[in-house]
């Protein structure tokens, strides 16, 4: 049984288990006349060669209310392309391919380019953009959810519960964030346990307790989920960020123009089980340690951009007291592992605060170097005033790849 608590800055909506999937289906269709839904899925080609995906696809053949699937779809070729059109031709939803690699959206991106829009740096937030695009060039959908491909454990209660809170009238929320476990035999999501909420409240700790957007941060479950949805008028109006730090500056554009009664973070599955990166020191531009790296030059910049004042006697200070708070989480998830019997290997989890060390330390050489660093991709309201037309022409071109 989940618990019922509340923190103090916005809705926590905890799965208490007396609901399944027909029943919260049945409710969320009352509401579909008027408030029709879309889903974004951002992929590469390859995960559709592993299990994970196809369970995906096997779960979404079951669920009603979803009008439209739109898969922005990377690293394809046109034969590539080609397969995950018949692949994803079994479900009964509308489904459209934006294929990022293909000649017509790669004119897009040469044309953004051209008036001086930030597009050049390939990864998951421009395909999240570009797929972003095409929904809202559709003009229809009131709601947009979004979650990752490489869910092994993929059940369609997840997508019902993380756009329930958006569509139900009764409730009016404009943006929920999913949240769940990652545990199987151990404790995974070191990224989060070990390195994000550690360097939150190492901050708290510098800048002061009283900091609004670093008690919003810290309020979140698991503020590095993939899975989150938003109504479209909000989708409209926010920035993303190209690199790793995407799911922070989505949670920063959303602190900034969503009022916080208006956010909720929902538990929409018990435990989540994807692919488990490695953690090694020794390449620091890569996997988790990249990863953690552009997660801190993101929280940096928010904090500068909100009149924070970094110096280095203040970077010194936060990689001591980041390396305090890291301990003090080991103590705090080795007493829950011996608990619950639990594998728990405290040396591997000390040599990774470690290793994150390195990345806070990297990240902060590049922070100084260039404060502003690598821009957001601009919202697409900005897009429909700067190139009138353009929306139009993004939806015309996937229509044509898709026939």
């Amino acid at each position: 049984m989940a618990d019922f608590y509340q923190n103090a800055m916005f809705t926590t909506l905890q799965n208490l288990g007396n609901r399944g999937f027909e029943k919260l289906s049945a409710d969320i269709m009352k509401y579909t006349d008027r408030r029709k839904i879309a889903l974004l899925l951002p992929a590469l080609y390859s995960e559709f060669e592993t299990e994970a995906m196809q369970v995906i696809i096997e779960e979404l053949k079951d669920v009603p209310f979803i009008e439209t699937i739109v898969l922005s779809l990377d690293q394809a070729n046109r034969e590539q392309f080609e397969d995950v059109k018949k692949r994803l031709s079994v479900l009964p939803q509308e489904v459209k391919i934006v294929w990022n690699h293909g000649e017509k959206v790669q004119e897009l991106y040469e044309e953004l380019l051209k008036e001086d829009f930030p597009l050049n740096i390939p990864g998951k937030g421009r395909v999240v953009w570009m797929g972003l695009g095409y929904i809202l060039s559709q003009n229809r959908h009131y709601v947009i959810g979004l979650h990752d491909c490489d869910i092994k454990n993929y059940k369609k209660d997840l997508v019902a519960r993380l756009v329930y809170p958006l569509v139900n009238r009764n409730l009016n929320f404009r943006f929920s964030k999913g949240y769940y476990a990652r545990v199987t035999d151990k404790l995974y999501g070191r990224v989060k346990r070990l390195f994000y909420i550690p360097l939150v409240r190492a901050l708290k700790k510098i800048v002061g307790y009283e900091n609004q957007f670093l008690n919003y941060l810290d309020n979140f479950r698991y503020a590095l989920s993939g899975e989150f949805a938003f109504i479209s008028d909000v989708g409209r109006s926010i920035r993303i960020s190209p690199t790793w730090g995407l799911e922070i500056s989505i949670l920063s554009e959303i602190y900034q123009s969503v009022n916080l009664n208006k956010i909720c973070q929902v538990e929409i599955m018990d435990t989540y089980e994807h692919k488990h990166n490695t953690i090694d020191a020794k390449k620091p531009n890569e996997g988790l340690l990249k990863m953690a790296a552009d997660i801190a030059k993101t929280t940096f910049r928010v904090l500068v951009q909100d009149g924070v004042v970094m110096s280095e006697a203040f970077y010194r200070t936060l990689l001591a007291t980041y390396i305090q708070e890291a301990r003090k989480a080991i103590e705090q998830y080795y007493a829950l592992s011996e608990i619950n019997g639990l594998e728990y290997d405290r040396h591997d989890e000390i040599k990774a605060i470690e290793s994150y060390a390195i990345a806070i330390k990297n990240a902060w050489q590049e922070f100084t170097e260039n404060p502003i660093g690598v821009r957001l991709i601009s919202p697409w309201i900005r897009i429909e005033s700067a190139l009138p037309g353009f929306m139009d022409k993004l939806s015309e071109y996937v229509e044509l790849d898709n026939r």
